[in-house]
């Protein structure tokens, strides 16, 4: 288990069956809804089809040497002339990559080398943004004269206060993107640059990666789940509710109602690869979440089929940096 946490440390996939290894899944989660008198907001069955069931989002966030931001301005008839951030959904058989690539190029006019995830956002539990940087490879700046559908024109932009914004929801991220651009290398309060790591899924996961301290010892603890094998504790995402609601309500099912205090750190890894056929797509995901308990372990308790799992000591004092980093790991926005 400490080779997984490693991995999904440095944002890879695990190898594991996911499906097998889920402890609450959406029919466990509706059955526990029915069982309190109330209606399931999702059918047992849902699965995640891009362009059908669920809905991906890239968002493109390039900064270069003078430290502007590539901008384009709308075409869309509902906010012509409005200036954004390269956007815009996966289509069917994309990667998270490939739809990134694809966008600003289509919009801009310019080609780029995706480096790094910077943050995840999600509105429900059907609906995902992937915000991503990286460097101009090529390419030229799409003009007025070249303006279609896609855009109207792009250009690199210092203040972004001059222009006339779509909306102001990419402004934390456009912050973000600076400063990690500005991050000194290997500087422990940031993560490296990690991309989603190609795995597919039939459905879409929440994967945790509970981290509590002994305070006595200072050692770092990590809770497993046993069921059939030892393995991170895993969620299916339910597509009615928000991601926070999905953690807190899985977290219960982990320590009872006496749920002790915890936070979302951030995320860990992206799992996504897109495959199968147009029959029966694999469009699924998973989301390695880290969550930080504040209490010390001696005063808390678990009710599932769960065991804290001591560390390493240069695993847990690599994990406690990752606690105290603010930066390291992506963030996780939920849009309610």
């Amino acid at each position: 288990m400490e080779t997984n946490l490693v991995r999904v440390l440095e944002g890879q996939y695990l190898d594991e069956l996911t499906s097998e290894l889920c402890d609450f899944t959406l029919e466990e989660q509706n059955a526990a809804t029915e069982a309190q008198g109330v209606k399931p907001l999702a059918s047992s069955d849902y699965v995640p089809i891009v362009g059908k069931t669920v809905t991906y989002v890239v968002a493109c966030v390039i900064v270069n040497d003078s430290n502007e931001v590539l901008m384009m301005q709308e075409a869309k008839e509902s906010c012509a002339g409005k200036w954004y951030l390269p956007a815009g959904r996966m289509e069917p058989g994309e990667t998270i990559i490939e739809a990134g690539v694809r966008e600003v190029l289509e919009e801009t006019g310019l080609k780029v080398e995706i480096t790094t995830l910077l943050a995840v956002e999600t509105a429900g539990g059907s609906w995902f943004r992937f915000v991503l940087t990286g460097n101009v490879i090529g390419g030229e700046l799409k003009t007025p004269s070249q303006a279609d559908q896609e855009s109207i024109q792009a250009k690199w932009c210092q203040n972004l206060n001059e222009l006339s914004l779509r909306a102001n929801d990419i402004l934390p991220v456009v912050e973000l993107a600076r400063n990690y651009r500005k991050r000194v290398p290997k500087d422990p309060n940031w993560h490296r640059e990690i991309l989603p790591a190609r795995k597919a899924h039939y459905k879409n996961y929440l994967r945790v990666v509970v981290a509590i301290k002994n305070k006595t010892t200072n050692q770092v603890y990590v809770l497993l789940s046993e069921k059939t094998a030892y393995h991170f504790p895993t969620v299916e995402i339910h597509p009615g509710r928000s991601i926070h609601s999905t953690l807190k309500k899985f977290m219960i099912e982990l320590f009872g109602a006496d749920l002790p205090q915890h936070r979302p750190h951030g995320v860990l890894s992206v799992e996504h690869h897109t495959s199968g056929s147009q029959a029966n797509p694999t469009d699924g995901l998973c989301l390695t979440v880290l969550v930080i308990c504040r209490p010390s372990i001696e005063s808390v308790s678990l009710i599932g089929k769960c065991i804290w799992h001591e560390l390493s000591k240069d695993l847990s004092a690599r994990l406690a940096m990752a606690v105290a980093g603010k930066n390291a790991t992506f963030q996780l926005h939920v849009v309610r």
